[in-house]
């Protein structure tokens, strides 16, 4: 099989698998015991939180179960701490459920939430943010990549435009770690990352943060500094610290993107949604009139898988959020498909690809 579908999850890399194993056979002592053997585990674990504070340019890193637990917690572990300044949250239509969702939850106990809009490549506006901020308003949270088009927020120019406010940043970091450049000089307040999705493990994740004040969301032992309460799972945290070390661009995936994109242009009635100015690790495209779940299946058939706008919802039989918010005309939302690609693809992929969509686009036309 072509696995095509990074953005929904990545094969675990040989040697993140490895340190994962390694560390459950030989350090599994929990970390909060007071023998020699809770004291080494703790040491795995300090020196990892240690490593992603380092490499991410943060002060502090919290562990998690992944992306939408890291969500949970800077969303609403900071919406509680920062009450007394305001109740006002800003965020962006598209942004992914596990900010959405908490964010609905925290607007039914009282909280104001503005939803910018997007242009038709997934944008929000500068200005409209600039317009929409308040004296009161508490935090911005926006994902860095969209993960059903690719669209790529301006971080860094969102974080000037909150200089001197009170304003915090929290920004979805899931489909951008390892795919892209973070801005290390101009960081968010929180950023959240998931370990599955940088060829690490499910069940692993990470939020870094800056000198921010977080109340928690789970409740228990007060293990990690209180705000993440629960037995801390060393051998995740070890090996989302090999897999975030592994993690770096690659330069092919600029390539590939051109390469498919003059490919797909090539066909009638194929659309191609992701903007030019989108993150090359993900190509959306859409064909007219067909439904995306064929398409999936149909390339399945050649051996190439993809899935439809977002894995997350992809079994939904509803319009992706998204999809609906670019605007994609009335007879290609039902037909969008997801290109995405990881460390493990190769150029021998993008051809079988393309040979296999030929193949299905004759059937379906």
């Amino acid at each position: 099989m072509i696995y095509l579908d990074n953005s929904a999850t990545t094969q675990p890399r040989k040697e993140v698998l490895e340190t994962f194993v390694k560390v459950n056979e030989q350090f599994y002592a929990n970390p909060a015991s007071i023998h020699r053997m809770g004291n080494q585990a703790e040491d795995l674990l300090e020196g990892a939180r240690t490593q992603i504070k380092q490499i991410l340019n943060m002060d502090q890193v919290i562990f998690t179960s992944g992306g939408t637990e890291s969500n949970n917690l800077a969303l609403i572990g900071a919406a509680k701490a920062y009450r007394h300044r305001g109740k006002h949250i800003i965020t962006a239509v598209t942004e992914h459920p596990a900010v959405l969702n908490p964010l609905a939850v925290l607007e039914e106990q009282g909280f104001e939430i503005t939803r910018l809009p997007v242009d038709e490549t997934g944008a929000i506006s500068l200005n409209e943010l600039n317009i929409a901020l308040r004296s009161d308003t508490i935090l911005v949270s926006l994902m860095h990549v969209n993960n059903e088009i690719g669209t790529v927020h301006p971080i860094a120019e969102v974080k000037k435009l909150l200089a001197g406010t009170r304003t915090l940043l929290h920004v979805d970091a899931v489909q951008s770690v390892g795919k892209l450049e973070l801005p290390l000089g101009a960081m968010p307040d929180l950023l959240s990352v998931s370990g599955h999705k940088i060829h690490g493990l499910k069940g692993s994740g990470i939020l870094a943060f800056n000198q921010v004040e977080l109340q928690p969301v789970l409740y228990g032992g007060g293990q990690e500094f209180g705000l993440r309460s629960g037995t801390v799972a060393v051998p995740q945290a070890v090996a989302f610290a090999k897999a975030l070390r592994l993690a770096e661009p690659r330069m092919e995936f600029a390539n590939w993107n051109r390469e498919l994109r003059a490919f797909f242009a090539g066909f009638t009635g194929v659309k191609i949604i992701s903007p030019e100015t989108a993150a090359s690790h993900i190509l959306a495209v859409a064909v007219k009139g067909m439904k995306g779940e064929v398409l999936v299946s149909g390339l399945q058939q050649e051996s190439v898988i993809v899935s439809t706008s977002s894995a997350c919802s992809s079994k939904s039989k509803e319009t992706s959020h998204v999809i609906e918010a670019v605007g994609v005309p009335r007879g290609y939302k039902e037909g969008v498909i997801r290109i995405s690609f990881g460390a493990f693809t190769q150029a021998g992929d993008i051809a079988a690809l393309k040979t296999a969509f030929e193949r299905v686009y004759r059937l379906i036309k």
